[in-house]
């Protein structure tokens, strides 16, 4: 069981960072108004037009009166008056303010709006955690008093975003790297991605058709369209739906859902329902739950098989302890190699108590108790050493039915104890023949 969550990673989506450290002082209600700061290299000059454009090239930098923003490149055309100034940058752009870096081959800085496009190997850096976005085009909406709170990003054909975990301790800072055909950021919350979006780690990779990160007061996340998430490396799972949701805490995921047509794989247990859901503390999963209706929750692994309305694992420590089922619950053992049947017991409900050992190095999880409580029944084989090897069968029912299994090394029922209104069947193999021949030749006597 430790393989549905092992560690499930933080999903840190820089997409987010990238926009979401607020300027130290926003640029003012009248937004940027340029200055020519320098020209300078050979071939320099400066074009003053009688409707007061000018034109200027030999690496050009303009700057906002308010130092809010800068901009350089090859060469600069400035167009317009007032709110309706445009400035066209050509070769070599690079834009700085107290948030980001970008590099360009070209650019546009529209003063109305104050929106600021660069086009052409866009390369974008945040200044306090170094994630960055490459594509062909970014949009970027300043934060401007009285006209915009927060800073908007758009990116399309498919930027690339490594995004560095804010709180992370870990000191080799492994970025996430997502991919989508377009990606638009709003303030310091608020992410949304769309088209074939992958987001991929060496532990960690997800794919889905959008998605949608809300790391604010609504602490939230959600991939939309056949998404996948899975956890690579020693402790790998895999987890579908038709939508997965995730809980967030600080930007760390603190529970995982998927939604419809829910499934869940890893090494030691497949798990289906309508909805699975995944809690965590400190990254590591504590607890699974199933419910559903049109998919009732079937557990399988190689010792066991459970269903019922609704399951719940319980994995403290990444250890399986307790598995309980809720509702026309079931549980069975072990396929008898022989007969291809399991012991099982069902009952309103079902708790399986499971106990850790550790063998050959590896900790493994076995059960060691069931109990059934409500209209509960029971069937399980006895082997019996006295006979030809064929177990005796017993089917049992009664109010409560606690089943204790071996241990120590063996396989089986230890014992079984019934409570309350109990009736049932137990069946012995019938006694082998008496052995009528001697040596396999009739014996000596009459004829």
């Amino acid at each position: 069981m430790r393989t549905l969550g092992g560690v499930l990673p933080l999903l840190l989506l820089g997409a987010v960072t990238l926009a979401a450290q607020q300027p130290t002082a926003a640029a003012s209600r009248e937004g940027c108004r340029f200055r020519l700061d320098s020209v300078g290299g050979l071939g320099r000059s400066v074009v003053v037009g009688f409707d007061t454009n000018y034109y200027a090239s030999g690496f050009v930098r303009l700057i906002c009166s308010d130092s809010s923003a800068r901009i350089s490149s090859d060469s600069v055309a400035v167009y317009g008056r007032g709110r309706n100034t445009v400035a066209d940058f050509v070769g070599h752009v690079r834009y700085d303010d107290s948030i980001t870096t970008q590099t360009a081959e070209r650019g546009t800085y529209y003063r109305n709006g104050d929106r600021w496009e660069a086009r052409g190997s866009v390369a974008t850096k945040n200044l306090k955690d170094g994630s960055t976005i490459q594509g062909p085009s970014l949009d970027y909406y300043r934060s401007v008093r009285g006209v915009r709170d927060t800073i908007e990003m758009f990116a399309i054909g498919r930027p690339t975003i490594h995004s560095y975990p804010r709180d992370s301790t870990e000191t080799t800072r492994e970025p996430y790297v997502i991919v989508a055909d377009r990606v638009r950021m709003k303030g310091n919350d608020q992410t949304w991605a769309g088209g074939m979006v992958t987001i991929d780690r060496s532990d960690f990779s997800a794919r889905s058709d959008s998605l949608y990160l809300n790391s604010g007061p609504a602490n939230e996340g959600r991939l939309i369209g056949t998404p996948i998430m899975r956890g690579l490396g020693k402790d790998s799972f895999e987890l579908h739906g038709r939508r997965i949701d995730l809980t967030l805490d600080r930007q760390a995921i603190k529970a995982v859902r998927a939604v419809g047509q829910g499934h869940a794989i890893s090494k030691d247990l497949d798990l289906v329902g309508d909805t699975i859901h995944l809690n965590l503390e400190n990254k590591k999963l504590v607890q699974t739950l199933a419910w559903g209706d049109s998919i009732k929750p079937l557990a399988l692994a190689a010792d066991y098989q459970i269903r019922g309305d609704s399951v719940a694992f319980d994995t403290p420590d990444q250890r399986l302890r307790q598995v309980r089922a809720f509702r026309r619950a079931w549980a069975g053992g072990k396929v008898d190699s022989i007969t291809k049947e399991r012991d099982w017991l069902s009952g309103d409900t079902v708790i399986a108590s499971f106990t850790t050992f550790d063998s050959a190095g590896t900790s493994r999880s076995t059960l060691s108790q069931l109990i059934g409580s409500g209209s509960a029944h029971s069937y399980y084989r006895l082997q019996d050493k006295k006979t030809t090897g064929i177990p005796s069968i017993n089917y049992t029912r009664g109010d409560r039915i606690t089943v204790r299994m071996k241990t120590t090394g063996q396989r089986g029922v230890d014992r079984v104890k019934i409570d309350g209104h109990v009736d049932g069947v137990h069946l012995k193999p019938a006694p082998p023949p008496a052995d009528t021949t001697a040596g396999g030749r009739p014996a000596r006597g009459k004829r």
